[in-house]
């Protein structure tokens, strides 16, 4: 008989034949006991044919809503890794999980705003008669902390950016009924001990931790407060993961970071950033490197000349100017004019004349003026971005400006950003249609959101969909640029 306490699942995958070597039928169902086979998996066992084993399926599905930058993918990917222990596989539906995660952001109110929404959507689901668990993590967690339990009643776990760790102890406290809250900073020698590693196995393109929180205090940012103070990952850790998920297949790793050019700046014992690069291009099978973030003020000479020096550091530069003005830059305290950032510009166009910029920029910042906005606007052209993330300035709880005097109406801020977002959507697409007719080399990363094409990138960071056999995936191909668009490019093998 069935132990107490243990039923069967609906469906159960039988790892031997259902018939014994004399053609007698296999296990009787009443005959099936609870049990553990040699590598510690969950089975069930005949007693009648003790011999067979039959693997359960145990797993829990998880859910992770992911808002905000790359650095909360990369954070998401490694909720997936920590929790496989405790038997949760992925699902991409919510209302099929037992346990929903929201990986959250709250750079600008907006983000944190459709965090609650969600939260509320999700009411229905933790109401409908099973039991799933609920948590949110990331930067709302790290900031709100204990006040997200008392703001939303149904929430299970609340685990903020410096507790990614304990996460599947609070599954396993939440899964008994616990409520718990984990947002505390941690000491920078915890933290050096700390930094998550995740599944090496599948992908094409990998992101790789290296450098965790921002020194630099930006009076609108609030990362600072939600992320901590910088710390750089050990190199020889960095080193060893890249080198794993090389052999695991992978061709392409972005080093990932709120600041990676500030690496190794407080740790004398690791090299530079630029010395970093040169570290991961010598690891055999890894074909292309990107990086993201970088501060203009931390871009060095070195970290440049990496870009002339380097072939598998691909063609793209993601560089946040943020203003035009230099009055607008001193009062967000970027520590950088105008002037130099150009500077940093022109020298990257030439170590790698074909190099793709993109960045971002805020508009409406308190004390703005149409000139302030207009030099904004210069700095855009000057600069030839092919993609800009441009927003209205959110006042965020701690940071200085916040506490800034703000005369421009929303009206107008919105009318600023408007004008802005039109004028680089036809920047971008007169950058694509440049690219017609152009031989680019594409890695091949998978099955386009069409599902009858590939997908990949070019080094510029342009997405190109091919027609081509999935043999291809992983492998980087030729191809003629046949047509563009506004977000993406058409390629034909060559």
């Amino acid at each position: 008989m069935i132990k107490a306490g243990y039923s069967l699942p609906a469906l159960i995958l039988f790892s031997e034949p259902l018939f014994d070597s004399g053609g007698t039928a296999g296990p009787d169902p009443d005959s099936l006991v609870k049990a553990v086979d040699g590598k510690g998996k969950n089975c069930v066992v005949s007693e009648k044919y003790p011999q067979q084993r039959l693997p359960v399926n145990t797993s829990k599905k998880l859910y992770i809503e992911t808002f905000g930058c790359q650095m909360n993918v990369n954070d998401s990917e490694t909720m997936v890794t920590l929790l496989k222990d405790l038997d949760y596989e992925t699902t991409d539906s919510a209302a099929k999980a037992d346990l929903i995660l929201l990986n959250t952001c709250c750079i600008r109110a907006k983000a944190e705003q459709k965090v609650y929404s969600e939260l509320g959507r999700l009411k229905s689901l933790k109401n409908g008669g099973r039991k799933v668990l609920l948590g949110v993590g990331g930067c709302i967690a790290q900031q709100e902390g204990e006040k997200l339990l008392k703001r939303v009643p149904y929430l299970d776990l609340v685990f903020g950016t410096h507790s990614l760790h304990l996460l599947p102890d609070m599954v396993r406290a939440a899964e008994k009924g616990e409520r718990l809250t984990r947002n505390d900073f941690l000491d920078p020698e915890s933290r050096v001990d700390l930094f998550p590693r995740k599944d090496t196995a599948g992908g094409v393109a990998r992101f790789v931790n290296v450098i965790q929180g921002c020194d630099n205090f930006c009076s609108y940012c609030i990362v600072p407060y939600v992320r901590g103070r910088e710390i750089s990952r050990r190199s020889s850790e960095i080193l060893q993961e890249i080198l794993e998920l090389s052999e695991a297949g992978v061709k392409e790793v972005t080093l990932l970071g709120q600041n990676v050019n500030s690496y190794g700046m407080k740790s004398p014992e690791e090299p530079s950033f630029a010395e970093l690069l040169h570290m991961v291009a010598a690891i055999d099978g890894i074909e292309r490197i990107r990086f993201t973030t970088s501060h203009p003020k931390d871009m060095s000479q070195a970290l440049i000349d990496c870009f002339a020096q380097l072939p598998k550091l691909c063609s793209h530069i993601h560089l946040p100017a943020q203003s035009g003005s230099d009055k607008v830059l001193k009062a967000m305290n970027r520590g950088y004019t105008r002037r130099e950032y150009l500077e940093r510009i022109a020298a990257l166009k030439k170590a790698r004349p074909d190099i793709t910029v993109t960045g971002d920029m805020i508009v409406g910042f308190p004390g703005e003026t149409e000139e302030d906005y207009n030099e904004t606007r210069s700095l855009m052209e000057e600069v030839g971005y092919a993609d800009l993330f441009s927003f209205v300035f959110s006042a965020r709880p701690e940071t200085a400006a916040a506490k800034l005097h703000d005369d421009l109406t929303r009206k107008e801020k919105q009318e600023r950003l408007d004008r802005l977002q039109k004028r680089q959507h036809i920047m971008t697409r007169e950058r694509n249609n440049a690219l017609q007719g152009t031989i680019q080399e594409v890695l091949v990363e998978g099955v386009s959101r069409r599902g009858d094409q590939l997908f990949g990138r070019t080094s510029g960071n342009r997405i190109v969909n091919i027609t081509a056999d999935h043999s291809l995936i992983g492998k980087i191909v030729t191809v003629r640029i046949a047509e563009a668009f506004q977000n993406s490019l058409l390629g034909e093998l060559v």
